[in-house]
């Protein structure tokens, strides 16, 4: 196994760069099967005769320890280097699934959440880490661009996962219809997908691992002068250790903003479907049906996947902080419009929340190259799984703030557009907070920074 080894992953002069980003999403389009969790959530409610949040549980787990791991284990992602890590991460994810198939065929709820929830939630922490600073490396000139290809996957890895999951199950059981939303699969279906899922997912998982190289310490892209990064405001050529970042108020100030920026992001994506036929019911129906909600889930999360792209990739022109006015101040203008005038017309419904969630996925992908221009590129990784205890955060608060606030207005079926208001307000209050965080983030202090020779990569522990 010494091919894992970080000496092994040192790339051969001319080697590509643009191969690297199709290994990252290798890894991304994997993991990011957790936002696909909705397919079979019915058929283990019914399976195990139990509630939609003693299932929903399995979700909040693994997002809760997806930051945890990345947070703990970030430093030994950046010490043994991408390849040992994206391994470690597909045995982990993989060994979820087998687990959550074998908690599902004996009925142990407990087996599903310890697989699926803490095993592979472990893989999804190292596994969304494990890529970004490879990238940020191979990318100096880009950042921006090279996070936004490798997290673009994991907002991509539902759109991937919830058609071939849905035809996997009606394969396993020709009782399933997944043309019909009110069919439910049986438990052994979903537990024969849950075992296809894994094997498939370490397989090409695999293929990123075989191809995932970093570049040489002395490395450069071609026609790409390093001084030109002196004259961007807020970003540096000097490097801070993960240790001390925390200890940095620049540190604080982003995870306010990445908290902010997810929290308003998962209250539209955590009730899309209830919510476009609540806004636009007529008496107990609504004009929205079933299956056009569906398709509203499908475009937000097409949305949500080319925000993670386009709005990093612009961030390389425009700067980072800049960028983040616009996810967090735009956001409180389309919020409040929302809130208050959403339900006047479907089209323009549909059109903010697509808007919304392009700045929540723009959010996530554009996180890392703000960490690379405020602390460099020396231990970025771990930085960013620091930073990610912010989404677990995040993940919990965001839909507990919009069902709190729900379940006080009724029950679900019987809310109209004016119930979702305190929710939606409390959003835009909470993007406000975002906002004034990004606007106070400076440069970070010189007494921070790492002597040049501690941060001479890791290239001594190449040569040796």
């Amino acid at each position: 196994m010494s091919f894992l080894d970080r000496q092994h992953t040192i790339a051969p002069p001319g080697y590509s760069r643009w191969l690297i980003p199709p290994a990252a999403l290798a890894i991304h389009l994997c993991i990011g099967q957790a936002y696909a969790t909705s397919v079979y959530k019915n058929a283990l409610v019914a399976h195990f005769d139990t509630t939609l949040t003693a299932i929903g549980i399995i979700f909040s787990i693994a997002i809760v320890m997806l930051g945890v791991s990345a947070a703990v284990l970030g430093t030994w992602v950046e010490k043994v280097g991408p390849r040992k890590a994206m391994f470690t991460s597909a045995c982990f994810w993989a060994a979820g699934f087998l687990i959550g198939a074998l908690g599902i065929a004996t009925s142990q709820l407990w087996l599903v959440y310890l697989g699926y929830g803490v095993i592979g939630g472990i893989g999804l922490g190292i596994g969304y880490i494990s890529p970004v600073s490879t990238l940020i490396k191979w990318f100096p000139d880009r950042p921006g661009l090279a996070t936004g290809m490798a997290i673009m996957g994991f907002g991509g890895g539902a759109l991937v996962a919830s058609p071939i999951s849905r035809q996997l199950m009606a394969l396993y059981d020709p009782a399933y219809d997944p043309s019909d939303s009110t069919s439910v699969a049986s438990g052994s279906t979903v537990a024969l997908l849950f075992l296809t899922l894994g094997i498939a997912y370490f397989l090409v998982m695999m293929l990123g691992v075989f191809n995932v190289r970093t570049p040489a310490p002395d490395w450069k892209p071609a026609g790409w002068d390093p001084a030109s990064v002196k004259s961007k405001p807020l970003v540096t050529t000097a490097n801070v250790s993960a240790r001390n970042a925390i200890k940095t108020r620049q540190f604080w100030l982003l995870w306010i903003v990445l908290f902010c920026n997810v929290t308003a992001g998962i209250g539209i994506l955590e009730q899309a479907s209830p919510m476009i036929q609540d806004f636009f019911r007529d008496g107990e129906a609504s004009l929205v049906t079933a299956t056009t909600a569906a398709g509203f889930v499908a475009l937000l999360s097409l949305f949500n996947m080319a925000g993670r792209f386009v709005w990093s990739s612009t961030s390389d022109y425009i700067g980072r902080k800049p960028i983040y006015m616009i996810y967090l101040g735009v956001g409180v203008i389309l919020y409040t419009l929302l809130a208050l005038v959403g339900a006047s017309s479907t089209l323009l419904f549909v059109a903010l929340a697509a808007i919304i969630l392009s700045f929540y996925g723009g959010g996530f992908a554009t996180i890392p190259a703000y960490l690379r221009d405020l602390f460099g590129t020396f231990q970025v990784g771990a930085i960013h799984g620091r930073l990610l205890t912010a989404w677990s955060a995040a993940g919990i608060a965001g839909p507990l703030i919009i069902n709190g606030f729900l379940d006080a207005r009724g029950k679900p079926g019987e809310l109209v557009a004016v119930d979702y208001q305190p929710a939606l307000l409390t959003m835009v209050a909470v993007l406000a907070i975002g906002f004034v965080a990004n606007l106070l983030v400076r440069p970070v202090a010189t007494r921070f920074h790492e002597p040049q020779k501690a941060t001479a990569p890791v290239a001594e522990e190449v040569t040796k």
